[in-house]
């Protein structure tokens, strides 16, 4: 069995050098997983339960005192 020559081995171990780069890897993006936070739910309001009652309170209170004296307008 005879052995390639030098001329012969020198094209195919260019092409073999050129190709390897190519198929060294992809052009995709890599893929990062996001970071996952934990977020503290707790309240640290004591009086926010108590917000809404009390505009309701103040808009009682302010229908209230509008003035009115009870009797309809006159009819025309």
């Amino acid at each position: 069995m005879k052995l390639p020559t030098a001329r012969k081995l020198a094209p195919i171990a260019l092409i073999a050098i050129m190709a390897t780069p190519s198929i060294a890897g992809n052009l995709a993006a890599p893929m990062i997983e996001p970071e996952v936070i934990a977020q503290d739910t707790a309240t640290t309001s004591s009086g926010g339960g108590l917000l809404i009652p009390i505009f309701l309170l103040l808009l009682l209170a302010a229908a209230a005192s509008s003035g009115g004296n009870g009797t309809p307008p006159p009819m025309t």
